[in-house]
């Protein structure tokens, strides 16, 4: 009988998947172990518990991308908000100024 130990490996957070935590890393580990169990005893069960991990761990990353990317959009309208805040405050004093000074 074989026995095999599966050492947990740590991701490194990626600069172009800002969004993928420290904590995600547990399901590709899990994903990892199901497709090594799978191919080491391909049955029924190992093949179904592979889909089911596949489908969980792809579900997760989904939700975590979709709220990373709600709050940057959130991010970036709150921005552009004060920034014609700004714009348009700016514009109606130099409209005041500009009207005084034709009086």
């Amino acid at each position: 009988m074989h026995v095999y130990v599966f050492q947990s490996v740590k991701y490194k957070l990626k600069q172009h998947k800002p969004w993928f935590d420290a904590k995600y890393s547990h399901f590709l580990d899990q994903k990892k172990q199901a497709k090594m169990q799978c191919l080491q005893y391909p049955n029924h069960n190992n093949v179904d518990n592979l889909n089911n991990v596949k489908h969980q761990t792809s579900r997760n990353f989904r939700n975590k991308k979709k709220e990373y990317l709600k709050a940057k959009i959130d991010e970036l309208e709150i921005n552009n908000k004060k920034r014609r805040e700004t714009s348009t405050g700016a514009t109606n004093i130099l409209r005041m100024v500009t009207s005084l000074e034709l009086i």
